[in-house]
């Protein structure tokens, strides 16, 4: 897998009021322009311009659902290594990835996966179908799955 970036303007000068917009979109993707502007003392109008600008800027590259495993009764876990096809980028890993609401969590790693991703399913049958899912993406070459027994700590 590809770690290199394209070539482009370095980290993207943010200023406090820009800091606090995505705080509170990071709290609540849904909140309106007026309950952010509420919170930032910006009227609502002013929150949309800062975050368009944001979202142009590619700082801001999206909203999120972020859904209980434990009231959707997810509760069969794995560990899943994913290997990569040459020139696949984290960037088309993390857009894959994005696409499965059972992904609870995903690294970049070092070793011979290129990523290891935490998932939850309801049982092993559902946890079989993610994982049939993600290693038919074009970027995955294949997978190795471990499934959680028991959490020790």
């Amino acid at each position: 897998m590809s770690t290199h970036r394209p070539p482009g303007p370095g980290p993207a000068a943010l200023d406090d009021t820009d800091r606090l917009l995505i705080e509170h979109l990071g709290r609540d993707g849904r909140a309106s322009y007026a309950e952010i502007g509420l919170l930032t003392n910006l009227s609502a109008t002013a929150v949309r311009r800062r975050i368009d600008r944001l979202r142009a800027r590619g700082v801001v590259r999206g909203f999120t659902v972020v859904l209980d495993p434990d009231l959707l009764d997810w509760h069969t876990e794995a560990f899943v290594e994913v290997y990569c096809r040459a020139r696949t980028s984290p960037e088309e890993l993390l857009a894959t990835l994005r696409q499965f609401p059972e992904v609870a969590a995903a690294w970049t790693v070092t070793g011979d996966p290129d990523a290891l991703v935490h998932l939850r399913a309801a049982d092993t049958r559902h946890l079989e179908a993610v994982i049939e899912r993600i290693r038919k993406e074009p970027g995955v070459q294949r997978s190795r799955s471990s499934v959680v027994l028991s959490r020790l700590l």
